[in-house]
């Protein structure tokens, strides 16, 4: 029996390290499209010279000016998110969820890292949330046999 519980205990070591490999290909991706999207911003931005309707102009600039705070804001949050990555020991395990932690409940699978959304691993659905989710709330601090609100969901699982 010891050896089938090891063999799990690696399953999940593997799973929590592809959950978290996703999440950082997932912040990763988000970084680039928002420095690709700031890059493009800033040539239109220097690139945009004065014509006869000069309204129109100003207009055009007001606009590129909101799109670069609007990307400036969503590099903010992203950068963040990698922070928040950065703090996860994949290797370490706990009772109590924490962030990092994978949890299974009798409703569906949790990832405590970022809001990544979905992720499918050997075909079973995960959810990446994050601590200040809703549901990332409800499942910090709780252990196994604890019930939560959201759904009605009792831990199976923390790992």
């Amino acid at each position: 029996m010891g050896y089938i519980y090891l063999l799990n205990m690696k399953n999940f070591q593997e799973i929590k390290k592809k959950l978290y490999d996703s999440c950082l290909l997932f912040s990763d991706e988000k970084y680039n499209t928002v420095t690709t999207s700031i890059e493009s911003n800033k040539k239109a931005l220097f690139s945009e010279t004065k014509s006869s309707a000069g309204d129109k102009h100003e207009t055009g600039r007001a606009m590129l000016q909101l799109e670069m705070e609007k990307a400036g804001q969503q590099l903010a949050s992203i950068i963040e998110m990698q922070k928040v990555l950065n703090k996860i020991r994949i290797h370490k395990t706990s009772k109590i969820i924490c962030l990092g932690s994978l949890i299974k409940t009798t409703k569906a699978n949790y990832y405590l890292a970022i809001s990544a959304g979905e992720i499918i691993i050997e075909n079973i659905q995960y959810y990446a949330v994050s601590t200040n989710s809703p549901i990332g709330k409800q499942l910090l601090g709780k252990k196994v046999g604890d019930k939560i609100p959201f759904n009605e969901a009792v831990i199976l699982l923390v790992y």
